[in-house]
C-alpha cells in the first residue's frame, strides 16, 4: 500500500497530466465510423484532417487531425507577444500586436525545423479575455490559409508575463523522410 501511495502521490499526478507532460501519440482523436476526409493541396500527404460526420463542423479548426505512419513530431511550447529581445510588442493591451507576434514566434520555430503551418495538427491558445477570441481568430487566419489545425481555446486569468494577453502552443508532424534542419 505504502508502494501504490507513493507512486501515485498527487504531485506525481499533477505531473504526469502536465499540460507540458502529455505527449500525443500518432492519432490526437479517434472517431468510430467512417467520416469525410478532408484534403486540401497543402495539407502534407502523411496528415489527415477531418470532421467526423455527428460533430457540428466547426469554423476554424478541424475536431481530428491524424498522423499516419512515422513521423517526426515538433512540441513547441507556448509562445507570447514578445520578440527576439524580451520586448513585448505593441503598446500595452494591444491585444491584435501581442497575438501577431504569437504567430510570428511559432512561424520562427516551425521553420527552424524545416516545419511550416501547414504541418501543424493541434494549437493550445489561452486568453486572458477570451472576448477577444475574434480578434484572435483574425490574425491565426492569416498564419493558417489551408486546413485548420485541431485546436483548443481557454480563458485563463494571467499568464507568466504579468502584461502577456496570449499564450500558443502548437504540435506539427513532418513525415518521417522530411530533411532534417541543423541545429544552429
Amino acid at each position: 500500500m505504502d508502494l501504490l501511495q507513493k507512486s501515485l502521490s498527487f504531485t506525481s499526478i499533477t505531473n504526469l497530466l502536465s499540460r507540458r507532460r502529455v505527449l500525443a501519440g500518432g492519432v490526437i482523436a479517434a472517431t468510430a465510423g467512417a467520416a469525410p476526409w478532408a484534403q486540401a493541396q497543402s495539407v502534407p500527404p502523411h496528415l489527415r484532417f477531418f470532421n467526423p460526420e455527428g460533430i457540428q463542423k466547426p469554423a476554424g479548426y478541424t475536431h481530428v487531425v491524424e498522423a499516419l505512419g512515422p513521423g517526426r513530431t515538433i512540441y513547441i511550447a507556448g509562445q507570447l507577444g514578445y520578440d527576439a529581445t524580451g520586448k513585448r510588442a505593441g503598446e500595452p493591451g494591444d491585444f491584435t500586436a501581442q497575438a501577431t507576434q504569437c504567430f510570428e514566434n511559432l512561424k520562427t520555430a516551425l521553420t527552424a525545423v524545416g516545419a511550416g503551418f501547414e504541418h501543424v495538427v493541434k494549437l493550445n491558445n489561452y486568453l486572458t479575455n477570451i472576448s477577444q477570441l475574434p480578434l484572435f481568430r483574425d490574425v491565426r487566419n492569416k498564419y493558417i490559409t489551408g486546413t485548420p489545425p485541431a485546436s483548443t481555446t481557454s480563458e485563463i486569468p494571467k499568464l507568466a508575463r504579468p502584461d502577456a494577453l496570449l499564450e500558443v502552443e502548437a504540435i506539427a508532424v513532418l513525415a518521417m523522410n522530411a530533411p532534417v534542419v541543423p541545429l544552429k
